[in-house]
Protein backbone atom coordinates (compact mmCIF):
# COMPACT_ATOMS: atom_id res chain seq x y z
CA UNK A 1 0.00 0.00 0.00
CA UNK A 2 2.90 2.81 0.34
CA UNK A 3 4.50 1.67 -3.20
CA UNK A 4 3.10 3.41 -5.82
CA UNK A 5 2.52 1.71 -8.78
CA UNK A 6 3.58 2.56 -12.56
CA UNK A 7 1.94 2.41 -16.01
CA UNK A 8 4.39 3.86 -18.15
CA UNK A 9 4.53 4.67 -21.42
CA UNK A 10 8.24 4.23 -23.00
CA UNK A 11 9.20 7.72 -24.36
CA UNK A 12 10.98 7.93 -27.51
CA UNK A 13 13.54 10.52 -29.42
CA UNK A 14 12.02 12.78 -32.27
CA UNK A 15 8.51 12.05 -34.03
CA UNK A 16 7.35 15.39 -34.03
CA UNK A 17 3.65 16.80 -34.21
CA UNK A 18 2.20 18.01 -37.53
CA UNK A 19 1.91 21.62 -38.41
CA UNK A 20 1.22 24.21 -36.89
CA UNK A 21 2.46 22.97 -33.91
CA UNK A 22 5.89 22.56 -35.32
CA UNK A 23 7.53 25.34 -36.60
CA UNK A 24 11.29 26.38 -37.00
CA UNK A 25 12.20 24.43 -33.63
CA UNK A 26 9.31 25.63 -31.33
CA UNK A 27 6.82 22.55 -30.73
CA UNK A 28 3.60 22.96 -28.98
CA UNK A 29 3.86 27.00 -28.74
CA UNK A 30 0.27 28.05 -27.32
CA UNK A 31 -1.11 24.86 -27.58
CA UNK A 32 -3.10 22.09 -25.84
CA UNK A 33 -1.82 18.49 -25.89
CA UNK A 34 -5.36 15.74 -24.90
CA UNK A 35 -4.35 11.87 -24.64
CA UNK A 36 -5.60 8.94 -22.94
CA UNK A 37 -3.88 5.91 -21.36
CA UNK A 38 -5.37 2.88 -19.84
CA UNK A 39 -4.02 2.09 -16.16
CA UNK A 40 -3.84 -1.20 -14.82
CA UNK A 41 -3.53 -0.66 -11.13
CA UNK A 42 -6.80 0.92 -9.82
CA UNK A 43 -6.85 3.35 -6.28
CA UNK A 44 -7.81 6.31 -4.54
CA UNK A 45 -4.40 8.11 -5.52
CA UNK A 46 -2.52 8.82 -8.74
CA UNK A 47 0.07 11.00 -10.11
CA UNK A 48 1.72 12.09 -13.36
CA UNK A 49 5.14 11.64 -14.44
CA UNK A 50 6.34 13.84 -17.35
CA UNK A 51 9.56 13.20 -19.37
CA UNK A 52 12.23 15.41 -21.24
CA UNK A 53 14.41 12.42 -21.80
CA UNK A 54 14.86 13.32 -25.52
CA UNK A 55 14.42 16.76 -25.83
CA UNK A 56 17.21 19.32 -27.27
CA UNK A 57 16.04 22.20 -24.37
CA UNK A 58 14.06 22.73 -21.02
CA UNK A 59 10.36 21.56 -21.32
CA UNK A 60 7.86 24.25 -19.92
CA UNK A 61 4.72 23.13 -19.03
CA UNK A 62 1.92 25.78 -17.98
CA UNK A 63 -0.79 23.68 -16.97
CA UNK A 64 -2.49 20.16 -16.20
CA UNK A 65 -5.29 18.43 -15.60
CA UNK A 66 -7.06 15.01 -15.35
CA UNK A 67 -10.41 13.59 -16.13
CA UNK A 68 -12.55 10.97 -17.27
CA UNK A 69 -13.07 10.43 -21.10
CA UNK A 70 -16.15 10.42 -22.08
CA UNK A 71 -17.78 7.18 -22.24
CA UNK A 72 -14.93 5.46 -20.62
CA UNK A 73 -13.15 5.21 -24.03
CA UNK A 74 -9.85 5.59 -24.91
CA UNK A 75 -8.88 7.79 -28.08
CA UNK A 76 -11.58 10.47 -27.43
CA UNK A 77 -11.42 14.14 -27.23
CA UNK A 78 -14.05 14.79 -24.75
CA UNK A 79 -13.91 14.45 -21.05
CA UNK A 80 -16.78 13.85 -18.70
CA UNK A 81 -18.01 16.89 -17.95
CA UNK A 82 -17.24 18.00 -13.96
CA UNK A 83 -14.42 15.08 -14.26
CA UNK A 84 -11.78 17.46 -14.85
CA UNK A 85 -9.01 18.18 -11.43
CA UNK A 86 -5.74 20.28 -11.91
CA UNK A 87 -2.52 18.99 -11.03
CA UNK A 88 0.24 20.43 -9.42
CA UNK A 89 3.90 20.33 -9.03
CA UNK A 90 5.13 20.93 -5.26
CA UNK A 91 1.95 23.10 -4.83
CA UNK A 92 2.44 25.31 -8.19
CA UNK A 93 0.18 24.79 -11.59
CA UNK A 94 3.45 24.72 -13.74
CA UNK A 95 7.05 23.50 -13.88
CA UNK A 96 9.90 23.42 -16.10
CA UNK A 97 11.39 19.56 -17.01
CA UNK A 98 15.04 19.93 -17.16
CA UNK A 99 16.69 17.99 -20.34
CA UNK A 100 17.17 14.87 -20.25
CA UNK A 101 14.80 14.83 -16.46
CA UNK A 102 11.55 13.43 -15.53
CA UNK A 103 9.39 15.44 -13.37
CA UNK A 104 6.34 13.87 -11.17
CA UNK A 105 3.17 15.42 -10.03
CA UNK A 106 1.79 16.01 -6.56
CA UNK A 107 -0.60 13.36 -5.35
CA UNK A 108 -4.49 13.89 -6.41
CA UNK A 109 -7.57 12.31 -4.80
CA UNK A 110 -8.79 10.87 -7.82
CA UNK A 111 -10.14 7.20 -7.74
CA UNK A 112 -9.29 4.87 -10.95
CA UNK A 113 -10.54 1.57 -11.49
CA UNK A 114 -8.06 -1.01 -12.57
CA UNK A 115 -8.27 -1.33 -16.16
CA UNK A 116 -10.19 1.97 -16.88
CA UNK A 117 -8.75 5.02 -19.47
CA UNK A 118 -7.45 8.07 -18.31
CA UNK A 119 -7.69 11.63 -19.84
CA UNK A 120 -4.41 14.04 -19.68
CA UNK A 121 -4.46 16.90 -20.78
CA UNK A 122 -1.34 19.93 -21.08
CA UNK A 123 -1.42 23.43 -22.13
CA UNK A 124 1.91 24.39 -23.35
CA UNK A 125 1.91 28.59 -23.31
CA UNK A 126 5.71 28.89 -24.65
CA UNK A 127 6.05 25.61 -26.12
CA UNK A 128 9.29 23.74 -26.52
CA UNK A 129 12.21 25.36 -27.95
CA UNK A 130 13.93 22.78 -29.77
CA UNK A 131 13.86 20.21 -32.55
CA UNK A 132 13.53 17.36 -30.46
CA UNK A 133 10.71 16.63 -28.46
CA UNK A 134 9.98 13.34 -25.99
CA UNK A 135 7.41 11.37 -27.46
CA UNK A 136 5.70 7.63 -28.16
CA UNK A 137 4.69 7.39 -32.11
CA UNK A 138 3.41 3.20 -31.55
CA UNK A 139 0.54 4.77 -29.18
CA UNK A 140 -2.47 2.78 -30.89
CA UNK A 141 -3.92 5.45 -29.46
CA UNK A 142 -5.45 8.66 -30.96
CA UNK A 143 -4.33 12.09 -28.90
CA UNK A 144 -5.70 15.51 -30.13
CA UNK A 145 -3.54 19.14 -30.51
CA UNK A 146 -5.38 22.57 -30.65
CA UNK A 147 -4.82 25.97 -30.01
CA UNK A 148 -4.72 28.09 -26.96
CA UNK A 149 -5.48 27.20 -23.58
CA UNK A 150 -8.09 24.28 -23.46
CA UNK A 151 -7.10 22.14 -20.30
CA UNK A 152 -10.13 21.83 -18.47
CA UNK A 153 -12.62 22.28 -21.86
CA UNK A 154 -14.96 19.32 -21.96
CA UNK A 155 -13.94 19.17 -25.34
CA UNK A 156 -11.05 20.26 -27.77
CA UNK A 157 -12.48 23.34 -30.57
CA UNK A 158 -10.29 22.83 -33.92
CA UNK A 159 -8.28 19.68 -32.63
CA UNK A 160 -6.34 18.23 -34.85
CA UNK A 161 -5.82 14.00 -33.97
CA UNK A 162 -2.72 12.24 -34.04
CA UNK A 163 -2.21 8.65 -33.29
CA UNK A 164 1.21 9.26 -30.71
CA UNK A 165 1.56 10.11 -27.11
CA UNK A 166 4.11 13.04 -26.30
CA UNK A 167 6.27 14.58 -22.67
CA UNK A 168 3.39 12.04 -20.33
CA UNK A 169 6.11 9.27 -19.58
CA UNK A 170 3.67 7.44 -16.74
CA UNK A 171 0.56 6.88 -14.35
CA UNK A 172 1.25 5.98 -11.04
CA UNK A 173 -1.53 4.93 -8.81
CA UNK A 174 -1.22 4.15 -5.38
CA UNK A 175 -3.32 0.91 -4.75
CA UNK A 176 -5.93 0.26 -2.44
CA UNK A 177 -4.62 -3.42 -2.26
CA UNK A 178 -1.80 -5.61 -2.58
CA UNK A 179 -0.62 -5.02 -6.03
CA UNK A 180 2.71 -5.83 -7.91
CA UNK A 181 3.86 -4.61 -11.47
CA UNK A 182 4.51 -7.09 -14.47
CA UNK A 183 6.88 -5.19 -16.68
CA UNK A 184 7.29 -6.01 -20.15
CA UNK A 185 10.61 -5.00 -22.10
CA UNK A 186 10.45 -5.70 -26.01
CA UNK A 187 9.86 -4.12 -29.25
CA UNK A 188 6.95 -3.51 -31.76
CA UNK A 189 5.77 -6.93 -31.11
CA UNK A 190 5.00 -5.84 -27.25
CA UNK A 191 4.42 -2.01 -28.55
CA UNK A 192 1.07 -3.70 -30.67
CA UNK A 193 1.68 -3.21 -34.18
CA UNK A 194 -1.17 -4.70 -35.85
CA UNK A 195 -3.29 -4.19 -32.77
CA UNK A 196 -6.28 -2.01 -33.31
CA UNK A 197 -6.20 1.84 -32.67
CA UNK A 198 -7.74 2.62 -29.65
CA UNK A 199 -8.89 -0.73 -28.74
CA UNK A 200 -6.33 -2.03 -26.21
CA UNK A 201 -5.68 -5.49 -27.79
CA UNK A 202 -1.76 -5.92 -27.57
CA UNK A 203 -0.81 -9.02 -26.18
CA UNK A 204 0.09 -6.90 -22.49
CA UNK A 205 -3.80 -5.67 -22.73
CA UNK A 206 -5.11 -8.94 -23.32
CA UNK A 207 -2.98 -10.64 -20.93
CA UNK A 208 -3.87 -8.28 -17.98
CA UNK A 209 -7.55 -8.36 -19.04
CA UNK A 210 -6.76 -12.42 -18.39
CA UNK A 211 -5.22 -11.77 -15.11
CA UNK A 212 -8.06 -9.76 -14.06
CA UNK A 213 -10.72 -13.35 -14.12
CA UNK A 214 -8.16 -14.96 -11.69
CA UNK A 215 -8.53 -13.67 -7.62
CA UNK A 216 -4.83 -15.53 -7.81
CA UNK A 217 -3.71 -12.65 -10.28
CA UNK A 218 -5.68 -10.10 -10.09
CA UNK A 219 -3.71 -7.76 -8.46
CA UNK A 220 -1.13 -7.18 -11.22
CA UNK A 221 -0.57 -4.08 -12.86
CA UNK A 222 0.97 -4.51 -16.49
CA UNK A 223 3.88 -2.20 -17.22
CA UNK A 224 4.04 -1.68 -21.33
CA UNK A 225 7.73 -1.33 -22.04
CA UNK A 226 7.83 -1.77 -25.49
CA UNK A 227 9.11 0.26 -28.11
CA UNK A 228 8.29 -0.25 -32.34
CA UNK A 229 12.24 -0.59 -33.92
CA UNK A 230 13.61 -1.39 -30.92
CA UNK A 231 16.92 -3.84 -30.45
CA UNK A 232 18.82 -5.02 -27.53
CA UNK A 233 22.26 -4.52 -28.46
CA UNK A 234 22.21 -1.10 -29.89
CA UNK A 235 20.09 2.13 -30.80
CA UNK A 236 16.84 1.91 -33.03
CA UNK A 237 14.10 4.19 -32.55
CA UNK A 238 15.21 4.93 -29.30
CA UNK A 239 18.20 3.28 -27.11
CA UNK A 240 18.60 -0.35 -27.40
CA UNK A 241 17.76 -2.73 -24.57
CA UNK A 242 20.35 -2.91 -22.38
CA UNK A 243 21.00 1.13 -22.86
CA UNK A 244 17.48 1.79 -21.45
CA UNK A 245 16.68 -1.05 -18.96
CA UNK A 246 17.26 1.13 -15.59
CA UNK A 247 15.21 3.95 -17.06
CA UNK A 248 12.19 2.05 -17.99
CA UNK A 249 12.55 -1.26 -16.04
CA UNK A 250 14.30 -1.11 -12.83
CA UNK A 251 13.47 2.52 -11.93
CA UNK A 252 9.56 1.40 -11.75
CA UNK A 253 8.01 1.61 -8.62
CA UNK A 254 6.66 -1.20 -7.50
CA UNK A 255 7.66 -3.71 -10.47
CA UNK A 256 8.16 -7.58 -9.57
CA UNK A 257 8.31 -9.39 -12.38
CA UNK A 258 9.71 -8.55 -16.13
CA UNK A 259 8.97 -10.34 -18.93
CA UNK A 260 11.84 -10.08 -21.64
CA UNK A 261 10.79 -10.33 -25.36
CA UNK A 262 13.09 -8.95 -27.79
CA UNK A 263 16.06 -9.74 -30.25
CA UNK A 264 14.27 -9.91 -33.68
CA UNK A 265 15.07 -6.60 -34.64
CA UNK A 266 18.88 -7.43 -33.65
CA UNK A 267 18.77 -10.33 -35.80
CA UNK A 268 16.99 -9.05 -38.25
CA UNK A 269 18.95 -5.72 -39.11
CA UNK A 270 22.41 -7.76 -38.82
CA UNK A 271 23.75 -8.49 -41.70
CA UNK A 272 22.41 -11.98 -43.51
CA UNK A 273 25.87 -13.81 -43.61
CA UNK A 274 26.63 -16.92 -41.46
CA UNK A 275 29.17 -15.02 -39.59
CA UNK A 276 27.33 -11.69 -38.68
CA UNK A 277 24.35 -13.86 -37.65
CA UNK A 278 26.47 -16.36 -35.27
CA UNK A 279 28.21 -13.45 -33.73
CA UNK A 280 24.53 -11.44 -33.20
CA UNK A 281 23.27 -14.48 -31.18
CA UNK A 282 26.00 -15.01 -29.78
CA UNK A 283 25.95 -11.01 -28.50
CA UNK A 284 21.83 -11.76 -27.99
CA UNK A 285 22.33 -14.25 -25.24
CA UNK A 286 25.63 -12.37 -23.38
CA UNK A 287 22.89 -8.94 -22.89
CA UNK A 288 19.72 -11.73 -22.01
CA UNK A 289 22.53 -12.79 -18.91
CA UNK A 290 23.16 -8.90 -18.35
CA UNK A 291 19.53 -8.05 -17.86
CA UNK A 292 19.02 -11.21 -15.69
CA UNK A 293 21.86 -9.93 -13.52
CA UNK A 294 20.71 -6.69 -13.37
CA UNK A 295 17.41 -7.15 -12.96
CA UNK A 296 17.95 -9.97 -10.21
CA UNK A 297 19.94 -7.24 -7.92
CA UNK A 298 16.88 -5.52 -7.94
CA UNK A 299 14.89 -8.98 -6.55
CA UNK A 300 13.33 -9.07 -9.93
CA UNK A 301 12.25 -12.86 -11.13
CA UNK A 302 12.97 -12.66 -14.97
CA UNK A 303 11.02 -14.79 -17.45
CA UNK A 304 12.48 -15.09 -21.15
CA UNK A 305 9.79 -15.28 -24.28
CA UNK A 306 11.17 -16.90 -27.08
CA UNK A 307 11.39 -14.95 -30.72
CA UNK A 308 8.87 -15.31 -32.70
CA UNK A 309 8.90 -16.44 -36.78
CA UNK A 310 9.54 -14.09 -39.83
CA UNK A 311 9.47 -16.82 -42.13
CA UNK A 312 8.03 -14.90 -45.71
CA UNK A 313 8.93 -10.95 -44.25
CA UNK A 314 11.04 -8.71 -46.58
CA UNK A 315 13.53 -7.92 -45.66
CA UNK A 316 14.42 -10.09 -42.64
CA UNK A 317 14.02 -13.38 -44.13
CA UNK A 318 16.82 -14.66 -46.07
CA UNK A 319 16.82 -17.68 -48.81
CA UNK A 320 19.77 -18.89 -47.21
CA UNK A 321 18.59 -19.35 -43.89
CA UNK A 322 21.27 -17.47 -41.72
CA UNK A 323 18.66 -15.38 -39.66
CA UNK A 324 16.56 -18.09 -39.05
CA UNK A 325 19.15 -20.77 -37.86
CA UNK A 326 20.38 -17.32 -35.55
CA UNK A 327 16.51 -17.17 -34.22
CA UNK A 328 16.35 -20.71 -33.47
CA UNK A 329 20.35 -20.86 -31.87
CA UNK A 330 19.04 -17.83 -29.70
CA UNK A 331 15.69 -19.46 -28.92
CA UNK A 332 17.37 -22.84 -27.96
CA UNK A 333 19.60 -20.84 -25.51
CA UNK A 334 16.54 -19.52 -24.15
CA UNK A 335 15.22 -22.39 -23.73
CA UNK A 336 18.00 -24.52 -22.14
CA UNK A 337 20.05 -22.33 -20.51
CA UNK A 338 18.10 -22.22 -17.20
CA UNK A 339 19.45 -18.27 -16.81
CA UNK A 340 15.70 -17.18 -16.25
CA UNK A 341 13.61 -17.75 -14.07
CA UNK A 342 10.94 -19.30 -16.43
CA UNK A 343 10.63 -19.75 -20.25
CA UNK A 344 7.87 -18.91 -22.27
CA UNK A 345 7.39 -19.74 -25.51
CA UNK A 346 5.75 -17.58 -27.65
CA UNK A 347 7.52 -19.61 -30.86
CA UNK A 348 5.70 -22.36 -30.21
CA UNK A 349 2.34 -20.77 -29.36
CA UNK A 350 2.19 -18.74 -32.89
CA UNK A 351 4.17 -20.85 -35.21
CA UNK A 352 2.66 -22.86 -38.25
CA UNK A 353 3.34 -26.61 -37.60
CA UNK A 354 3.52 -27.42 -40.89
CA UNK A 355 6.04 -24.34 -41.84
CA UNK A 356 7.50 -23.50 -38.16
CA UNK A 357 9.59 -20.84 -39.70
CA UNK A 358 6.67 -18.92 -40.45
CA UNK A 359 3.50 -17.56 -38.54
CA UNK A 360 0.60 -19.18 -38.18
CA UNK A 361 -1.78 -17.75 -41.25
CA UNK A 362 -4.80 -16.93 -38.45
CA UNK A 363 -2.39 -14.55 -36.58
CA UNK A 364 -0.08 -13.00 -39.16
CA UNK A 365 -1.24 -9.05 -39.48
CA UNK A 366 0.02 -9.18 -43.57
CA UNK A 367 3.49 -8.55 -42.98
CA UNK A 368 4.51 -12.37 -41.69
CA UNK A 369 6.02 -10.49 -39.16
CA UNK A 370 3.83 -8.49 -36.77
CA UNK A 371 0.47 -10.11 -35.37
CA UNK A 372 -3.05 -9.05 -35.72
CA UNK A 373 -5.41 -8.77 -32.54
CA UNK A 374 -5.88 -12.66 -32.47
CA UNK A 375 -1.64 -13.53 -32.46
CA UNK A 376 -1.88 -11.15 -29.87
CA UNK A 377 -4.45 -12.78 -28.29
CA UNK A 378 -2.34 -16.65 -28.84
CA UNK A 379 0.89 -14.34 -27.08
CA UNK A 380 -0.95 -13.75 -24.07
CA UNK A 381 -2.37 -16.93 -23.46
CA UNK A 382 1.00 -18.09 -23.70
CA UNK A 383 1.68 -16.66 -20.63
CA UNK A 384 1.87 -19.17 -17.89
CA UNK A 385 -0.53 -17.38 -14.85
CA UNK A 386 1.33 -19.34 -12.49
CA UNK A 387 4.19 -17.04 -12.62
CA UNK A 388 2.40 -14.55 -11.88
CA UNK A 389 0.79 -16.06 -8.74
CA UNK A 390 1.75 -14.49 -4.92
Amino acid sequence: MSSWTAMPQLTEPGNLPPAPYAQDGLMLAVSTLRQTVRVSAGGGRMRLRFSNAFGGAPLPVTQVSVALPEGGRAGVSAIRPGSARPVTFAGRPSVTVPVGAHYVSDPLDFPVAPGSVLTVTVHLAEGQRSGALTSHPGSRTTSYLAPGNQAEAPDLTGATPVDHWYLLSAVEVLPERDTAVLALLGDSLTDGRGSTTNGNDRWPDRLFDRLRTDPRTDGVAVANQGAGGNRVLADGLGPGALARLDRDVLALSGVRWLIVFEGVNDLGTAEATHTAQKQVADDLTAAYEQIVVRARARELLVYGATITPFGGNDPYDDPQGHREAARQAVNEWIRTSGRFDAVIDFDHAVRDPAEPRRLLAAYDEGDHLHFNPAGYQALADAVPAALLRR
